[in-house]
């Protein structure tokens, strides 16, 4: 059998990332649901559409509260504490953004304290992380990003409730993946933005991922520059 050995056809970074985004634009503009979508938020679709290559399912199910990515933005120049329910997504962030705009990323689900207060209130230690987080950080911006735990989201919002948080310092960035709370969580986070007139971005259904948390704060702090130097372009045109 004769093998012949082949290069790929486009083997540069930049230029791998640039046809990807070109590919993604020309499918995406072909669903209906995308014309919904500001300049803005087709930047985030496209990088989560780019994280997962899923058009439909990214399209159809992602929500935005009116000002949500001015919001993101707003909140990550102002030294916003990222509040997370996986260590995950630190590792997925970054460091070059985080240290630029001085994010530091908050994750207690592996701390003993959380370990304690979960055992002390028979809950998950996601629900515990955070609550121990937004108690700490209460009076500070905070992005607070689910991509897998949906009690995380429970404990969120109660304890936003219950601590009285200004919720101008606040954005929720709810995708978190799986079968067991899951489409529940993310209803119960819509009603509050709805509610409270909180901001948010959710990935309504069973659907999301870690993954797609990073990809949307990288789309945010990308937009936050107004020249878009990876496709030398203005962003959203």
């Amino acid at each position: 059998m004769n093998f012949i050995l082949q290069e790929p056809p486009i083997n540069s970074g930049e230029a791998i990332s640039v046809k990807s985004f070109e590919m993604i634009h020309a499918e995406a503009v072909t669903y209906k649901g995308f014309e919904r979508f500001d300049a803005n938020e087709r930047a985030l679709v496209e990088r989560l559409i780019h994280t997962t290559t899923c058009f439909e399912q990214v399209i159809e199910n992602i929500y935005f509260s009116p000002n949500a990515i001015l919001k993101l933005k707003e909140l990550l120049e102002r030294k916003a504490k990222l509040i997370v329910d996986t260590n995950m997504i630190r590792s997925g962030l970054s460091k070059f953004y985080l240290d630029k705009y001085e994010n530091e990323v908050i994750c207690y689900v592996n701390e003993p304290e959380a370990f304690e207060l979960a055992k002390q209130n028979e809950t998950t230690r996601s629900y515990a992380a955070v609550e121990l987080a937004i108690e700490k950080f209460k009076d500070e911006p905070m992005v607070l990003a689910c991509g897998n735990a949906p009690t995380y989201i429970y404990a969120a919002i109660n304890a936003l409730i219950k601590h009285k948080i200004n919720l101008d310092n606040i954005i929720l960035l709810l995708f978190p993946v799986g079968f067991v709370n899951v489409i529940e969580s993310k209803e119960y986070g819509r009603a509050f933005i709805e509610q409270f007139g909180c901001e948010g971005i959710i990935l309504e259904g069973r659907y999301g991922a870690s993954t797609m948390v990073v990809a949307s704060l990288h789309a945010a702090y990308r937009l936050i520059k107004d020249y878009d130097s990876e496709f030398g372009k203005y962003n959203g045109k």
